[in-house]
C-alpha cells in the first residue's frame, strides 16, 4: 500500500481550513473556506475521483475525522461520496474512544503508534491510503518518510498566515515533480514523489 496525501494550498503555503468558515479557526484564522471559489471540476474533479478509484483506506487526524464524519454520511450518489463512506478509515487520536466512532468502519491509531502502524500498512498489498487535511498527521508522516505521493493544489491566493504543511524542523526534503496541470481557475495541480 502507498500513502497518498492531497492538500489545497495557498501561494504562501497555508493549508488551514480550505473548505469552510468554521472548519479550523485556531490561531485566530479568519479565512476559512478560501479554497472553494477556485475549485475547477474539469481539472480538479478527476484528481479527486482518482483517489476513490486508487485508494483502499482513509487516514485522518482527529479534527479532520470529526469534520468529515459530520459531513460525508449525509452525502451519496457520486463515486467519491460512496467510496469515502464505505472505505476503511483510520483516525489518529489519543482522546477518541470506540464509542466516539460514528463513521464506520473506523479504527483508532494512537499518536505514539502512528509511524509503526502506517509502516505496517505500507508493507501490505492493496490500494493506496489516502490522507487529506490532517496537518499534524501529515507532518509526522513526512518526518518519518512514510509518504509516497503528495498532490498539492496550489491556489492563486495568499492568506497572510495560518497553518502550513511542512515540518519546521530545519531538514531539507527533495521532491520529484511527476505531473502538473493548470486549472481554468489558476490552480496548479502538482503531483510530487519524495526523493529519498
Amino acid at each position: 500500500m502507498r500513502v497518498v496525501v492531497s492538500e489545497f494550498m495557498s501561494l504562501d503555503g497555508v493549508v488551514q481550513a480550505p473548505g469552510g468558515a468554521d472548519e479550523d479557526t485556531s490561531g485566530g484564522f479568519r479565512h476559512g473556506g478560501w479554497s472553494m471559489r477556485y475549485f475547477d471540476p474539469e481539472v480538479m474533479g478527476p484528481v479527486i475521483g482518482e483517489f476513490a478509484e486508487r485508494c483502499e483506506a482513509l487516514l485522518q487526524g482527529r479534527r479532520t475525522y470529526q469534520v468529515s464524519s459530520a459531513a460525508w454520511p449525509e452525502r451519496g450518489g457520486d463515486p467519491f461520496a460512496d467510496w469515502i463512506n464505505q472505505a476503511q478509515k483510520y483516525v489518529v487520536s489519543d482522546t477518541l474512544t470506540d464509542e466516539d466512532l460514528t463513521w464506520k468502519p473506523t479504527t483508532i491509531i494512537r499518536g505514539a503508534e502512528l509511524a509503526d502502524k502506517v509502516a505496517a500498512l505500507r508493507a501490505k498489498p492493496g490500494g493506496d491510503i489516502y490522507v487529506y487535511g490532517s496537518l499534524s498527521v501529515v507532518r509526522s508522516l513526512l518526518a518519518a518518510e512514510l509518504i509516497d505521493e503528495l498532490v498539492l493544489m496550489i491556489e492563486p491566493i495568499t492568506l497572510g498566515g495560518g497553518k502550513t504543511l511542512f515540518p519546521a524542523d530545519g531538514r531539507a526534503r527533495g521532491f520529484e515533480l511527476l505531473s502538473a496541470k493548470t486549472a481554468a481557475t489558476g490552480v496548479q495541480v502538482c503531483r510530487y514523489r519524495p526523493v529519498r
